[in-house]
Order: structure tokens, then sequence, then C-alpha cells
């Protein structure tokens, strides 16, 4: 364990210093690992395991066609590497349970069935577990239940991996049947290619989870977006223009400078129009969103958020709703805007 001062609160934090790849592959060679679930997290973290030289299988349901095609694109092996979802957990000793939340309600019966003695059951993400009440999700008291979720999309977690770096993500442990539940998710963060593994509960990573993409992740970050940029576009800036000011330079020159050394920094190496602007208009807008995320942080501990989602996603026209819903964001005048921009970046140009 690495003692990290963060801030003035003191973390201990898992590296790979600490727990390194060798011994991340001790700790699971005599293990078999079905992730079960092809979609977001499934196709990254499995790869990312197989890569890392661990023993890997699928577990996806062939009638979800465009995940089972994509399991054998990526290199899965019907019969030998790729299997039905029941079949690939009885095959296995530590089962990823990486299908999405609502689909983690409908499939839980039979997963559970399939569970045996001294499995470890895995999840990157509490919502199952936490709110149980809702998902029916409450497992038998003779396996290890874990958590290991990066913070980071599954498109991340592989490209980060590809990249030599690492998502940073959180584990936590919420039953230890073996006594080994700990090094099992520790073994499980490194195999997956984590930058770094803090600890939380189930509690806390789906409380703080839900926020972060409901709040500052996704959801408020592209609504004050399309404020922004609705307000430029009603005083008469160009598309081009009000799209360059709200988003392009966001996320093609300042996010960089906060990712390499952080806010101070950013503000530092922007004028001095900019810092006297942003100092000033910064606690306004923490005024503004607070009471929001006040709201936001208690829909989620009280279930609410949770009824929203296995409702919706669980309805059987979800993803033809889910696709009319992203089809108006995605033909919005803004986000048209954001495409022509991006299709005249320097690397698009045509040699």
């Amino acid at each position: 364990m690495a003692t990290i001062d963060f801030g003035g609160v003191v973390e201990e934090v898992v590296t790979r210093d600490e727990f390194p790849l060798e011994k991340a592959r001790q700790v699971l060679k005599n293990e078999t690992i079905a992730v079960i679930g092809y979609g977001v997290q499934g196709p990254a973290q499995s790869q990312n395991m197989r890569d890392n030289g661990f023993p890997v299988i699928i577990g996806q349901a062939p009638e979800f066609k465009r995940e089972w095609d994509k399991a054998i694109k990526d290199g899965w092996v019907p019969g030998k590497t790729l299997f039905p979802i029941e079949e690939a957990a009885r095959k296995a000793t530590v089962i990823q349970y990486l299908v999405s939340d609502a689909a983690q309600k409908a499939v839980w019966p039979a997963l559970k069935a399939c569970l045996k003695e001294g499995d470890a059951l895995y999840f990157s993400h509490g919502f199952s577990i936490v709110y149980k009440d809702q998902t029916g999700v409450v497992p038998p008291k003779n396996v290890d239940v874990i958590l290991v979720a990066p913070k980071g999309s599954g498109a991340s977690v592989r490209s980060n991996f590809l990249a030599k770096s690492g998502i940073n993500a959180s584990y936590a442990v919420f039953q230890d049947h073996t006594g080994r539940a700990r090094e099992r998710t520790l073994a499980l963060g490194i195999a997956i290619g984590s930058g770094y593994l803090f600890p939380t509960t189930f509690e806390q990573e789906v409380y703080s989870d839900l926020t972060g993409e409901r709040g500052i992740l996704m959801g408020a970050l592209a609504g004050v977006m399309e404020a922004q940029y609705d307000v430029l576009r009603s005083h008469g800036h160009t598309p081009s223009e009000a799209f360059n000011e709200t988003v392009e330079e966001l996320t093609q020159s300042l996010i960089r400078l906060v990712a390499d050394k952080g806010m101070d920094w950013m503000y530092a190496n922007t004028s001095t129009t900019a810092q006297r602007g942003a100092l000033d208009w910064k606690p306004r807008f923490k005024a503004a969103t607070l009471p929001v995320f006040k709201d936001l942080y208690e829909k989620v501990k009280s279930g609410h958020e949770t009824e929203i989602v296995l409702r919706v996603n669980s309805a059987s026209d979800y993803r033809e709703k889910l696709e009319a819903e992203l089809k108006v964001i995605r033909e919005s005048e803004m986000w048209r805007a954001g495409a022509a921009v991006r299709s005249l970046r320097p690397e698009n140009w045509k040699k």
C-alpha cells in the first residue's frame, strides 16, 4: 500500500509497484475468469486481461447478435473462449458481472444458480448490490463479492491500456467467504490494467458514480455547454465561433492543461483577462449549481434514480427510444457544428 496525501487527506492506494502484474498472475493462477456481458466494460476488461496473460472466457447471450459478433471479431472463439452466459459462469471461478444494470436484474436468477462455493462474484458498479430491494440481486453467503470500478468508459479502459498508461479504479469487498477476497480483488484490478486502485465501499462507489454521470461528467457538462452555445448564437455569433468557444477550446486545449497539472496550472497559462473573469465568475456558477448537485445526490442515495434506470432501461423498446433521444442531440445545430469543426482539425486535412 502506498500512502498518499490528497490535499491534506491521507489515503492508502495500491499501485503496480506494490502489486505488480506478476503477483496478480500468481494470485489468479488457478482461476478461470468469465466476463459476463460484452457491451461497454466487458470488451475492454476482457481483452486487457487476455493481453496480460490471464485465463479469460466470455459469457454472452447469442441472441444479442451485435455483442456476440463483436466478441468473435475481437478474437473470442465460440465453444472455446466464448459461451452462452450460464455455461461460461459454470466454467469459471471468477464471474465478472458486466452486463448493464437493468440486465443484471433480469439475468440474476439464472446466474445465481450457476455460482459455486468459493467463486468470486465481481462487479464494476455497486448498483445491483446496494439497491438490492429493487434489483433482487442478493448473492449467496458462500461466495466472495467484490468490486473493481474503473473511472472511465470501456473505450478509455482499453485505449489507455494500449497506450501503456491505465485508468484509475476503485475497489471494494462486500463479502469475504474465502478469506482471499481482497487479494483477488487487487489482482483483478491490476489484471484489467488499472493505473492505481483506491479503496471504497459498494455504497460510496454507486453514490459517487451516479452523481458524477448525471453531474459534471455528462449531464451537467452537456447542459452547461448547450446553455452557453445558445446564448452566443442568440447574440449573432456563428455556429463555428460558438462551438469553438464552448467545446473545442475546452476539449482540445484547456482541459489538457487541467489533466497535466491541475486547475491552477490551467489558470496560470491563460491570459490575465481570462484569469480574472474565471476567478470572478467561478463563485457564481458554484452557487447556482450547488443546490442542483445536492438534490441530485439525495435522489441517487434514496434510490429514486435507480427506479428510473430499471424502469426505462428494462423496456422492450429501450434501444429505439435511446436512439431517438441521441438523434435529437446528434442533429442539433450545436453538435452538427461540432462534426464540421472536428472535420477541420489538421489531422483530418486532405494530404
